[in-house]
């Protein structure tokens, strides 16, 4: 790799990154995440333009070292995507800072791969945050994780990677105006294999929330967690184009799903004569279901290599805006826990229990994998569960999730100084039960079920010592 690449004195940045703010605080007045989660349900309906290298190259995922001189859109009209947006009746737009490939189209200071080393030498997030704020939008971004130009991908992470990524993000979140979420990608998939303990999701997080404190961060990792629970996101996501799917019925939760107009996310030269989805269906099979279960929906629109969305998508969007409205805000959200943001220290640790069911043994609770359960054998009448990290750890914040919700009736513990102290003992029928206490230090964590519908089963046992 181009030691250039890395140019930038990340050290400069590091005194940025001290940062002593809890996930759920609210420094300087600001509002708090239950409102943030309010205003972005009520938001509806966006825009995602996904337009990098890869719109060169008729690929998605093209390859990382591709020539910066491929990037050339000399037609670039950020306002003719805002008012496109706006012909729609959306309410934001996002866009694609970096994707999977490296290649950053702002002016970064952190490497050379980025547009202003490209023919354009234009940063294309300054020209589409001013235009959709003077067009009345509101802003939000994207950005990858992964970042194959800089082999910052699967068992090559170092120290300069992390600096780089907390870099990337402090440009795009103190150089642009008021951001009011940033989409996050190619993280904890099964796809990318970079999990949150590889880069520190609580590093970046906390990171995000000190730089700014009304945007919320979504990573797109709606498949892997449970749809009652706040994981590693503060909206849940759902990639609708994976399969992704959340229930029109019963969801609870402020949730984001994302779809392309045209038949994948960046440009094709078969784009411009190729039929875009139905804008009639888009509406009232996609959009409206979605928006009365608390869903926003993100519809994804590629520009073209001149920097122009084609003219059969600017017409369905066009018709879009003829047969949908925001009907303004939703109604009001229930409570829910705040988000998972901390490493689980039960992930993998030595577990015991009492009788299990067959082969579904207490391995299967904190293997790091919701599809997978511990189950407890018929015969026993008072089932437990337990965690041993044979050593004092700290910790501030336990999660017990379920398959189906069956738990109702349980008490908490944990092992200090040769004895069991409780840490909860009561009713809690949620699917995703998390509790949070003062810290406390324990060689050894345990649940105690008291009552359940039917055999009792845990997916994921979770220990976190939050910092706040």
């Amino acid at each position: 790799m181009d030691k250039k690449q890395l140019l930038f004195p990340l050290f400069i940045l590091l005194g940025l990154y001290a940062i002593n703010t809890a996930a759920q605080s609210n420094p300087n007045n600001n509002q708090p995440l239950a409102s943030l989660q309010q205003q972005f349900a009520d938001l509806r309906f966006g825009m995602f333009i996904h337009f990098n290298v890869p719109t060169y190259m008729n690929q998605d995922w093209p390859d990382p070292d591709a020539s910066p001189s491929l990037f050339n859109p000399t037609k670039l009209n950020c306002g003719q995507w805002a008012k496109a947006a706006k012909s729609a009746n959306m309410s934001y737009g996002c866009l694609t800072t970096k994707h999977h490939s490296g290649f950053c189209i702002w002016d970064t200071k952190t490497t050379d791969y980025n547009v202003m080393n490209s023919p354009l030498k234009r940063d294309v997030v300054k020209e589409f945050t001013d235009a959709f704020r003077a067009n009345g939008l509101k802003v939000m971004l994207y950005y990858s994780i992964l970042d194959t130009h800089h082999r910052l991908r699967p068992n090559s992470i170092t120290r300069k990677h992390i600096d780089m990524v907390k870099a990337q993000i402090t440009e795009l979140l103190s150089n642009y105006g008021e951001i009011s979420a940033l989409i996050i990608d190619g993280w904890d998939a099964p796809w990318s294999r970079i999990s949150y303990d590889d880069i520190p999701f609580e590093d970046i997080y906390l990171l995000v929330k000190k730089l700014q404190p009304n945007c919320v961060l979504m990573d797109l990792n709606g498949a892997k967690y449970p749809s009652q629970g706040l994981f590693y996101s503060d909206i849940k996501t759902y990639e609708m184009g994976a399969g992704q799917r959340m229930s029109k019925d019963s969801n609870l939760m402020p949730s984001l799903a994302c779809l392309p107009l045209q038949q994948s996310w960046f440009w094709k030269t078969s784009f411009p004569t190729q039929p875009v989805k139905d804008p009639v269906k888009l509406v009232n099979e996609t959009l409206i279901p979605l928006n009365k279960v608390d869903c926003n929906f993100i519809l994804n629109v590629s520009p073209n290599r001149d920097g122009l969305f084609d003219d059969n998508a600017l017409a369905a969007l066009k018709q879009i805006g003829k047969i949908w409205h925001n009907e303004g805000p939703e109604a009001k959200l229930p409570p829910i826990d705040a988000p998972i943001i901390s490493t689980n220290i039960a992930k993998k640790q030595a577990s015991s229990s009492s009788w299990s069911e067959d082969d579904n043994i207490m391995d299967f609770a904190n293997d790091d994998d919701f599809t997978t359960s511990w189950i407890s054998n018929l015969t026993v009448e008072h089932p437990w569960y337990e965690i041993d990290f044979d050593r004092d750890k700290a910790f501030n914040a336990i999660s017990v999730a379920e398959e189906k919700p069956n738990i109702s009736k349980y008490r908490l513990e944990y092992f200090s100084n040769g004895e069991w102290i409780p840490i909860f003992n009561g009713e809690n029928n949620k699917k995703v039960k998390v509790h949070r206490f003062g810290r406390v230090w324990g060689s050894k964590v345990r649940i105690w079920i008291d009552k359940s519908d039917h055999q009792a089963s845990i997916a994921e046992f979770g220990v976190y010592d939050e910092r706040r």
